[in-house]
């Protein structure tokens, strides 16, 4: 299996570029569809940072961010990637039956502060790759205001092949994940399904969480659905019709490793809701 935090310089500055965007817009990997029965079909992807869910209106998301794991536990590989305009697209072929994941996860340190005249200074800078031999030449280890952020990032989405499989509900143990209790492929309006996070493998309180339908820009309002963890890491939803959703999580603490002062993570993912 790759090793999710072994990212190429290429695939961080992308991901850095998420981070820093994550609160004015939302970045997602769509598929096509979420459950296939067929033999050997491909399934289709977009990925994008977007001002409205799921519209092409803002930043495109390089293809090569992405890893896809099969059923087996094994590397997939991304075919007909491209990266347009306004979106990325890919393509992944489901040789094998069950539940495949498809994702980008990175992690580094953020820091922000203040010169002796008062200009803000960030390491890295928006769209730059965390690179450790920089960070400790570029940050002064005191100055006022200094706050340097231990970040975990994780964006992804899960397709499957006939019947759900459970390799998905493994977690690597490492950085800001969903653990699933319900299958991220077997959901139906009417039901309710249960989430756990995770922060290098434990689980964590108080994660903010919200969920938004496809569709929002022909609603009068956002109409989000939003969930805080509790103490097993969890939070159970009702959702509000059959359809694609947005989820995104937050956490914050100030169990950093020095020199962090404290940790963030930040995960979105993309769920298909079927009509019972």
């Amino acid at each position: 299996m790759m090793k999710p935090g072994l990212l190429g310089a290429a695939v961080l500055a992308a991901t850095t570029l998420i981070a820093s965007q994550v609160h004015a817009h939302r970045a997602w990997v769509l598929p096509d569809t979420a459950s296939f029965s067929a033999e050997k079909p491909v399934a289709t992807f977009d990925a994008a940072v977007s001002n409205e869910i799921f519209n092409f209106d803002h930043v495109a998301l390089d293809p090569k961010m992405f890893q896809v794991i099969g059923p087996d536990g094994r590397a997939v590989e991304v075919e007909n990637a491209a990266k347009l305009r306004y979106r990325g697209v890919f393509d992944v072929t489901l040789q094998q039956q069950g539940t495949y994941r498809v994702f980008s996860a990175s992690e580094g340190l953020r820091a922000m502060w203040k010169d002796a005249d008062g200009k803000r200074h960030m390491y890295p800078q928006r769209g730059k790759p965390f690179v450790q031999a920089e960070f400790d030449k570029m940050v002064p280890p005191k100055a006022d205001g200094l706050v340097i952020s231990q970040y975990y990032r994780r964006l992804e989405t899960f397709v499957t092949n006939g019947a759900p499989s459970d390799n998905v509900m493994q977690i690597t143990g490492k950085g800001f994940e969903m653990k699933p209790v319900s299958h991220p492929t077997d959901l139906y309006n009417g039901e309710p399904a249960t989430f756990s996070f995770m922060l290098n493998g434990k689980p964590v309180a108080g994660a903010e969480v919200v969920l938004l339908r496809e569709g929002s820009r022909y609603r009068d309002s956002q109409d989000e659905i939003k969930a805080t963890t509790n103490d097993k890491g969890e939070f159970t939803i009702e959702w509000k019709g059959a359809g694609r959703y947005f989820l995104e999580a937050e956490y914050k603490d100030n169990q950093a490793v020095a020199p962090a002062t404290e940790r963030q993570g930040t995960y979105s993912a993309v769920l298909e809701v079927l009509p019972q």
